[in-house]
């Protein structure tokens, strides 16, 4: 049990360094993956940036994740779940491009400029947790197009299997906890709010002093684990 997302982070990144990880840059899912990215691109003394993604809902279920796209078109897709549902290629075609448009602009909201640059570099991808993975996956892609050295996920919890499927993309995968009979990612913080836009550029900032503790409770705590593992708060990382 985690006290909130920075006492995650910091756990998190004693793990990382036990493990004697060396990133050059921290990428971080916002929202909610921001204040346990700020602690861990601290405890390493390297820059923190944002990797963005939105999820791909199924027809007529939009909270069911079929997919996920990242800012610059990188998209991870369920076939198995795609090809149970019947979804249609015009139907995947037009989500994919609307929820582009939304990482973009999501993406625009937290840095000025472009993508970091990455090839060549130790990257360290960060969220506050992992259900499904799907957000966690498209971003993932985003980053390995770019040829980095080595590229690593981490997470503070999330179930065994996900966290081993995402090892399709990366090169090595973290994680402080892996509950057997894992619930919502919320389920194993004593504080999970929501993390205003306010809030995460004040991370992205540098300011220690950015509120992690109280606030509006997101859905997550409350055992709804729809997003894809940041919380409801983003509507795509905590699944």
């Amino acid at each position: 049990m985690f006290t909130d997302r920075t006492d995650a982070g910091e756990q998190l990144a004693g793990s990382l360094a036990d493990r004697g990880v060396d990133p050059d840059i921290v990428l971080t899912i916002p929202r909610g993956g921001l204040p346990v990215g700020r602690a861990v691109a601290d405890r390493f003394d390297v820059p923190l940036d944002v990797v963005v993604a939105s999820k791909m809902g199924a027809p007529d279920n939009e909270e069911l994740a079929i997919g996920a796209v990242a800012e610059d078109g990188s998209v991870w897709r369920n076939e198995d779940l795609i090809a149970d549902l019947g979804v249609d290629d015009d139907y995947l075609d037009n989500v994919r491009e609307r929820e582009r448009e939304v990482a973009e602009e999501k993406a625009a909201t937290y840095r000025e400029g472009g993508f970091p640059d990455v090839t060549g570099e130790r990257v360290l991808v960060v969220d506050d947790g992992v259900a499904t993975g799907a957000t966690m996956r498209a971003c993932l892609q985003r980053v390995r197009d770019d040829d980095p050295e080595y590229l690593i996920a981490g997470v503070p919890v999330g179930p065994a299997d996900t966290l081993d499927t995402l090892l399709d993309i990366a090169d090595d995968v973290a994680s402080v906890e892996t509950p057997p009979a894992f619930r919502a990612v919320g389920a194993y913080y004593e504080a999970f709010p929501q993390v205003t836009d306010e809030e995460a550029q004040r991370y992205l900032d540098g300011d220690a002093e950015a509120d992690d503790g109280g606030g509006q409770k997101s859905d997550d705590a409350a055992g709804d684990d729809s997003d894809e593992e940041s919380g409801a708060d983003d509507g795509d990382e905590s699944e």
